[in-house]
């Protein structure tokens, strides 16, 4: 009897020995091919899925709109960063967007990567338009000194002989768009019925001369100034369009004082906190107003706040606190917009030009300095520096401080049309000795302040144009 025990216990021994053996094998015939398809079926399921969501008929970008996507509808993807502006073609591989839209639908949100793609795309930051390069431009000049009587004697260089002409074939190419050229057919029609100030020194008056003569190949304007030179109005009947100069030194109040020397180094009294009355009593009836102002803060100052002499520039006193130009110029620019956002009811827009560059080479204004190159620079072959740097830093940060207490006016739109990187690359661009006679005793001989006509402040309509057209651009990157 001992020998069927015997074998049942050596089978019970070697039976699981033996499933253990075969278990492998029945696996990689039975299981292994069983896992794989069911797996396979898994993974093409959702490459469909994938391409489904990528293909047209399911998701157009041209049917759809940027409010239909929210940034908290869904959780965020490693191709999704808030911080990246970066914008994505939609012609761009489809190889390269298909890969993103399969590895992300792995985590069962098929649709979260097509939604921050679209989103992604309308967040598409706007083309800088003045940061750029001169570039020729063989169809300009669009106007002459034959064809437009705005332009000054000191600004008429082709009939005071200069001759090299090619600095009137340049036009502005930003850097990641174009900037179309002045129509002033459309310029009128957008401002038709409406009214335009310019607000500054005779750097102003220069813009404004180069619009009218932009202009006059659509309409003359007729003069419809009652008060002096600096304070004119033109009226273009057809459109019932007007342009008005406000000319002001300082932006704020401003005496010439009889206290050391006479003539362009004369002393002036400065009220810092007063507006100067001669635009800030009128301005208010205006729909349009570009301010601007620079040059003459470098000139001998007496600095006033509330009735009280508080420093000087250039004066040395004894007793009276020699500041910088830079205190005055920032203290008249907030006095500036102060004035303006407190204007009740205005609700036009008010651009602030920003400071362009003289270029005087060899010496100072009044010692010898001259202009005297023949093309534009390129943006890498100069930079801003010294006074220059620190007055468009000021312009910049008081236009900062403005536009965040525009709230108490809040029809006011505040644009900053910025032509300065633009104008320093512009040494070509200036009358030098070619704005009068060669033996006529001027004060500013060799002028490299203001800007021939022809020539490069046209580009500043360019960009006035540009701006009006698109009325939600402002610059953010400062």
């Amino acid at each position: 009897m001992e020998l069927p025990a015997t074998k049942l216990r050596i089978g019970l021994v070697i039976f699981p020995l033996i499933l253990l053996t075969i278990a492998p094998i029945l696996y990689l015939f039975f299981g292994y091919p069983l896992y794989y398809s069911t797996s396979t079926y898994k993974h093409l399921s959702n490459s469909s899925s994938s391409s489904a969501i990528s293909s047209p008929s399911r998701y157009n970008h041209s049917s759809s709109s940027s409010d239909s996507y929210k940034t908290e509808d869904s959780e965020p993807s490693s191709y999704d960063n808030d911080y990246d502006d970066t914008y994505h073609d939609p012609k761009s591989s489809s190889l390269h967007n298909n890969d993103r839209l399969s590895i992300s639908s792995s985590n069962g949100h098929h649709q979260v990567t097509p939604k921050k793609e679209h989103r992604r795309k309308k967040r598409k930051r706007k083309c800088d338009i003045f940061s750029g390069e001169w570039i020729p431009n063989p169809k300009a000049p669009y106007y002459t000194n034959t064809t437009c009587r705005a332009i000054h004697e000191h600004q008429n260089c082709i009939k005071y002989g200069r001759p090299d002409l090619g600095f009137m074939k340049w036009r502005w190419k930003p850097k990641e768009c174009d900037l179309p050229l002045f129509d002033p057919y459309e310029f009128l029609e957008i401002v038709r019925g409406t009214r335009m100030a310019f607000v500054g020194d005779s750097v102003s008056r220069n813009h404004v001369q180069s619009l009218i003569c932009l202009l006059s190949r659509v309409e003359h304007p007729e003069d419809d100034s009652q008060q002096e030179f600096n304070f004119q109005r033109w009226k273009y009947k057809t459109y019932n369009f007007t342009i008005a100069t406000f000319w002001t030194t300082h932006l704020v109040r401003a005496e010439e004082t009889e206290t050391g020397p006479t003539g362009p180094n004369s002393f002036y009294n400065l009220y810092l906190d007063e507006p100067d009355p001669t635009w800030a009593s009128q301005i208010g009836e205006f729909d349009y107003i570009i301010i601007s102002s620079g040059q003459w803060f470098f000139r001998p100052l007496f600095l006033f706040d509330k009735q009280k002499r508080i420093g000087c520039l250039y004066c040395y006193i004894p007793g009276v606190r020699n500041v910088g130009a830079h205190f005055a110029y920032r203290r008249a620019l907030r006095t500036t917009f102060k004035t303006i956002l407190g204007l009740e009811n205005f609700k036009g827009e008010v651009f602030l030009r920003t400071f362009a560059p003289s270029h005087f080479e060899g010496g100072e204004w009044d010692k010898g300095g001259n202009c005297l190159k023949t093309r534009p620079y390129r943006s890498n072959e100069t930079e801003l520096d010294g006074m220059n740097l620190e007055t468009h830093s000021i312009q910049l940060d008081e236009f900062r401080i403005a536009n965040r207490d525009k709230n108490r006016n809040d029809g006011l739109n505040l644009r900053l049309l910025d032509v300065t990187q633009m104008m320093l690359l512009r040494p070509d661009g200036h009358p030098s000795r070619f704005g009068h006679k060669r033996e006529d005793k001027v004060i500013l001989y060799n002028d490299c302040v203001h800007w021939f006509l022809p020539g490069p402040i046209d580009s500043w309509n360019d960009f006035l144009l540009d701006m009006l057209k698109n009325r939600d651009l402002k610059r953010l990157k400062y």
